[in-house]
């Protein structure tokens, strides 16, 4: 959950808003757009995470975890879509303010 945390907080990447934009650039925007709107969550791979957070980043996370980059992008490909679904209830970003806490009473229930 640190890990996750991490990402969609990530002030060099803009936050949820830059990491959605990220998808979007990787050709995977529809994914992304699927655990931030209403529907069901599409899934993504490990691989489309590396590509998506690029292998520094995904490296860096792994050292910080004492894990192998593979287990840092198999953990995010299962809980980013459930966490940013939980973080977008009425299908819209929440305001930068309002994600902060979001993310804390997430993190507090997992």
């Amino acid at each position: 959950m640190e890990v996750v945390g991490s990402v969609i907080n990530n002030p060099q990447t803009g936050g949820l808003p830059g990491l959605i934009k990220s998808f979007e650039e990787k050709g995977l925007g529809g994914i992304a757009a699927s655990w931030v709107g209403t529907g069901p969550n599409q899934p993504i791979s490990a691989a489309q995470i590396q590509s998506v957070l690029g292998s520094e980043q995904v490296g860096a996370f792994a050292q910080k975890l004492g894990i192998s980059p593979q287990e840092v992008s198999d953990r995010l490909a299962q809980l980013l879509p459930q966490v940013v679904d939980k973080l977008t209830p009425n299908g819209s970003l929440p305001e930068s303010g309002g994600l902060e806490q979001a993310l804390g009473g997430l993190r507090q229930r997992l």
